[in-house]
């Protein structure tokens, strides 16, 4: 038996094991092992060729058999006689149009062909789920046959991989470090469409977007969510003035002409923020599943948590904004209280008042209605406490009803630990913001509205191991001071001093 015939007896043996479900035999890989053994008996055989010129040979037949399995498998025609009688794969693919053509022309658009591309990708989504399912992420509904994937390391998913792509010839018997050269060494392998990459990039972005919906931040509660479609500064955002007041028209008078006034807001600008991570190859030896759903997952957080950082530095450090003055500026903006005090009703209610005085650019009332008060953590007992008891005690130690009961259900008390961090040993602020639907304050801004990060598999020389780049485009603007109140507040003593 020549080396042809030893290989293709082996691709028949894998064959009809994987047709009918099952693993190879014991008979079978008796015989599968003696022609492995035969097999690397003939290739150190003297030969009048040279080594590389046999290796070359070795490695065309293989690509040869791997190429007319694919083929045939495409369209659903037996492959073993092709391989056996040495048929070059033109020569196969020639015979596969003649046979179509005598059964009434090409096969359909929608026939085989797409049958075995749309079982691929319900084979990638299904092992993808299995893979996030194992690394402790529940789905509530996982792909069929996600399940019964998830005892398979990613040595077994790379396997299986290559030998539905016809490359996973006598692969399972191999370590994992020599699975993880094979697929390196695939040019394929970076394409997307390639089922072990495809894999990996799928269970990636099912944890990264898991991560990025549960991560625990508050910036997006007050703040709002604004798009821009590309990176220029964006500096032509007025905002029109308010409409005259009507005036009386007496009998046969004239309607006087009303021009509203514009005003200038702030410029908008994205920019971009990223990190790059990557699976090494000792992972993949080591069979870190943990990593496809749980490092994604750290990094989709660590953006978000990156955005509510830069949101309440803005709060806390109290930068000079579009006008030239500070954001919290009590003899401009009239926005901050002279003097900081801890959690108290006299507090709440000069903060409140302060929200509501505010004037317009154009000298006009504004009805801001309060809805957040933004705390570091320490004063939320006392802020629950504030809003939800019906009276209070006052200084005859008697009680009184409590004005800010009223306000329970329109406040919402978020607490928020990147305040005392901030704030570290000194007076932490807090603050009072208005509803989002009766002035700006802070807007976030994303490139055409897409807030969840992108994530895309790279080829980067001089790394061993696959590597991912992770990146979002936001910008974040003070859009008009008159949002929010500030009280500059105490220190807060530490529970365990």
């Amino acid at each position: 038996m020549n080396l042809e015939a030893m290989l293709a007896r082996q691709q028949e043996l894998v064959d009809v094991a994987k047709k009918a479900g099952r693993d190879l035999n014991e008979e079978e890989k008796r015989e599968f092992d003696k022609l492995t053994t035969a097999i690397r008996n003939y290739e150190k055989s003297e030969e009048p060729t040279s080594g590389e010129e046999r290796q070359k040979g070795i490695q065309e037949e293989r690509q040869r058999v791997a190429d007319i399995s694919q083929l045939c498998r495409d369209f659903g025609t037996e492959a073993e006689e092709y391989i056996k009688d040495g048929s070059t794969v033109d020569a196969v693919r020639a015979a596969i149009l003649d046979k179509l053509r005598k059964e009434n022309g090409p096969i359909d658009q929608r026939g085989r062909a797409d049958v075995t591309v749309d079982e691929q990708d319900k084979f990638v989504r299904a092992a993808a789920d299995a893979m996030v399912m194992r690394g402790g992420v529940e789905i509530e509904k996982p792909e069929e046959g996600a399940r019964s994937l998830m005892g398979m390391g990613l040595r077994d998913l790379a396997i299986e991989c290559l030998e539905r792509s016809g490359d996973g010839q006598n692969m399972s018997r191999r370590s994992a470090d020599d699975v993880y050269q094979t697929l390196i060494s695939q040019r394929a392998y970076f394409n997307p469409t390639n089922a072990f990459p495809a894999i990996m990039d799928a269970a990636i972005n099912k944890a990264y977007v898991e991560g990025h919906r549960t991560v625990a931040v508050t910036f997006d509660k007050w703040t709002k969510k604004g798009t821009l479609k590309d990176f220029k500064t964006h500096d032509n955002n007025y905002l029109a003035g308010p409409a005259g007041k009507f005036m009386e028209v007496k009998e046969g008078g004239e309607l006087v002409h009303d021009t509203p006034k514009d005003a200038k807001r702030p410029a908008r600008k994205l920019k971009t923020y990223g990190r790059q991570f990557t699976m090494s190859r000792q992972a993949f030896i080591n069979d870190d599943i943990d990593f496809l759903s749980k490092v994604p997952a750290k990094y989709a957080a660590s953006a978000r948590k990156t955005q509510n950082t830069q949101c309440y530095e803005i709060m806390v450090g109290n930068p000079a904004i579009y006008d030239g003055k500070k954001l919290f500026d009590k003899d401009i903006h009239k926005n901050v209280l002279a003097k900081g005090t801890g959690i108290t009703k006299e507090a709440v209610q000069t903060m409140f008042m302060a929200l509501q005085m505010q004037k317009d650019e154009f000298g006009e009332a504004i009805i801001v209605r309060p809805a957040y008060i933004v705390v570091p953590i320490g004063y939320g007992f006392e802020m629950y406490e504030l809003f939800w008891s019906p009276v209070v005690n006052t200084s005859g130690n008697t009680q009184a009803v409590n004005p800010l009961y009223r306000y329970k259900e329109s406040i919402e008390v978020i607490e928020d630990p990147t305040l005392n961090a901030l704030g570290g040993d000194g007076a932490i602020p807090w603050f009072l913001i208005g509803d989002k639907s009766d002035t700006d304050f802070v807007e976030v801004d994303y490139l055409n509205g897409n807030e969840i990060p992108q994530i895309r598999r790279m080829e980067t020389p001089g790394q061993l191991g696959f590597v991912w780049d992770v990146y979002l485009d936001w910008g974040i603007t003070v859009m008009d001071w008159r949002g929010a109140v500030m009280n500059p507040g105490i220190k807060i003593k530490a529970p365990l001093e």
